[in-house]
């Protein structure tokens, strides 16, 4: 004869007699105090931690003040935490002698933990476009990772966001400038650091990121030879010579070597070359007023000569 017994499970005395109030705490993420050493940087971090004016500025606050918003951490398989966002605040804890930081622990597996850290930090307005590009790459393949274009929104409610789109959602930037971004991570090395140094600018720099990396080394060598940077006007034919397979390195020189209209109108003259023809006790302003003041002069001998 079978049982008619049902089983019941018992809760445990603590769940007798523990509160709602006492439930949601144990809930509830909790800030703790962790040993910087401890902490370690996230892997691939591409924002740069330096410790430059800003930097300072920010060990002197949490000299003075503390640590005034808790880092996120997770976890490390190998030991400690992986810092998630709070970098900075980490470098700037040690600057200022700090021995912990107030750090809040979270279990978050590799893509939440990447949407996470870039998005705690583009809003920054000092981002650098290689900082720019690298965190839009790692957002974006978190992104896919999640299923993009399967869990974003319902069919039946509007079209589906691609992960660029969702990028886009919150970000100071278009969905169109963040593949532009995107494109600077084909850039070699030394051509990024010159976009980031403001050495290249923005438009040929995207242009450049088509070119193969070995075209691209080509470049570097032709630009330092000409000591000049290309124009987006050359940056494009390079590119087109490059999808056409007739980038050559005489090519490469030939567009390089180009006078860009800019420079047909102006004129440069060293301070040394200027130094011949004023005492050593002249200041460059008053070169350059003494030099303005000739040319005035001159001017108005032709302009005589003309009305004779």
């Amino acid at each position: 004869m079978k049982s008619s017994a049902k089983k019941v499970e018992l809760a445990s005395v603590d769940d007798l007699f523990s509160t709602e109030e006492g439930r949601a705490d144990a809930q509830r993420e909790k800030v703790m105090e962790i040993p910087l050493s401890e902490l370690h940087p996230f892997k691939d971090h591409p924002f740069k931690v330096k410790d430059d004016d800003a930097m300072m500025e920010t060990a002197d606050s949490i000299r003075q003040y503390g640590v005034l918003v808790p880092a996120i951490a997770r976890p490390d398989p190998n030991g400690g935490y992986e810092l998630v966002a709070g970098h900075r605040r980490h470098r700037a804890s040690e600057l200022a002698g700090k021995e912990t930081m107030p750090v809040i622990v979270r279990d978050l597996d590799d893509d939440q933990a990447t949407i996470i850290m870039v998005d705690s930090n583009l809003q920054r307005e000092s981002l650098l476009p290689s900082e720019r590009a690298f965190a839009y790459k790692m957002k974006l393949e978190a992104i896919k990772h999640q299923g993009a274009r399967t869990d974003l929104t319902s069919a039946q409610v509007g079209p589906k966001l691609t992960a660029a789109e969702k990028i886009a959602e919150n970000s100071p930037d278009s969905k169109s400038q963040i593949k532009r971004f995107i494109r600077l991570t084909e850039l070699i090395p030394e051509l990024l650091d010159m976009v980031d140094e403001k050495k290249i600018a923005f438009n040929p720099a995207y242009e450049l990121s088509f070119l193969k990396p070995e075209e691209q080394q080509m470049l570097l060598d032709t630009m330092d030879y000409e000591q000049t940077t290309p124009s987006l006007s050359q940056a494009q034919r390079m590119k087109k010579f490059s999808q056409e397979r007739k980038l050559s390195e005489d090519v490469m020189l030939a567009i390089m070597s180009e006078e860009k209209k800019g420079d047909l109108d102006k004129v440069t003259l060293t301070g040394d070359t200027l130094r011949k023809y004023f005492p050593k006790s002249y200041t460059p302003q008053r070169m350059q007023e003494t030099i303005i003041k000739l040319l005035e002069q001159w001017q108005r001998r032709r302009q005589q000569q003309h009305d004779r």
